[in-house]
C-alpha cells in the first residue's frame, strides 16, 4: 500500500514538473501608441525597426520593398489605423521617402515582431533605433 501511494505521489509530481518549469505565456497583447515611437532605423528595403519608448525594439518586416533607396535614418510616416493603439501588424500603416524627399512609397507592413533584449543588442551598430 505505501509503495503505491509512493508511485501515485511521484507519478503526480513528476506529471506537475513540466508545467512549472514551462515559462508561463503572455496572452495580451503588447500594444503602443505612435506617440511612444521615439525612432527610427530601415534595416534593408523591407526592414525597419521602432525604438518605442526607449524600452522596447520592434522589427517590421515589409512585403514590398518599400525602402529600396533609403538611408537607415530616412523618414518614414507611421499612423495607426482604425484605433489609436498599435498591437499588430493589422494596425500600423508605414510611407517612406527615399531620395531626398522625391520619392514616396507605401508600404505593406507583412509582419511585425518585438525584439528580445539579446536581439536588440546583436544588431549592428547603424541598424539598432
Amino acid at each position: 500500500m505505501k509503495s503505491t501511494l509512493a508511485l501515485i505521489g511521484l507519478m503526480t509530481l513528476s506529471a506537475a514538473t513540466p508545467a512549472l518549469a514551462a515559462p508561463k505565456a503572455d496572452a495580451a497583447p503588447k500594444c503602443f501608441m505612435t506617440q511612444a515611437i521615439q525612432g527610427h532605423t530601415i534595416g534593408d528595403e523591407r526592414t525597419l525597426y521602432l525604438n518605442v519608448g526607449g524600452k522596447s525594439v520592434y522589427r517590421v518586416d515589409m512585403s514590398n520593398n518599400c525602402f529600396a533607396g533609403a538611408g537607415p535614418t530616412d523618414p518614414v510616416t507611421l499612423k495607426s489605423r482604425g484605433s489609436a493603439s498599435i498591437c499588430g501588424e493589422q494596425d500600423l500603416d508605414v510611407g517612406a521617402t527615399v531620395n531626398g524627399g522625391g520619392l514616396s512609397s507605401r508600404c505593406i507592413v507583412d509582419k511585425m515582431t518585438k525584439l528580445t533584449p539579446a536581439q536588440v543588442a546583436a544588431l549592428p551598430k547603424g541598424v539598432k533605433p
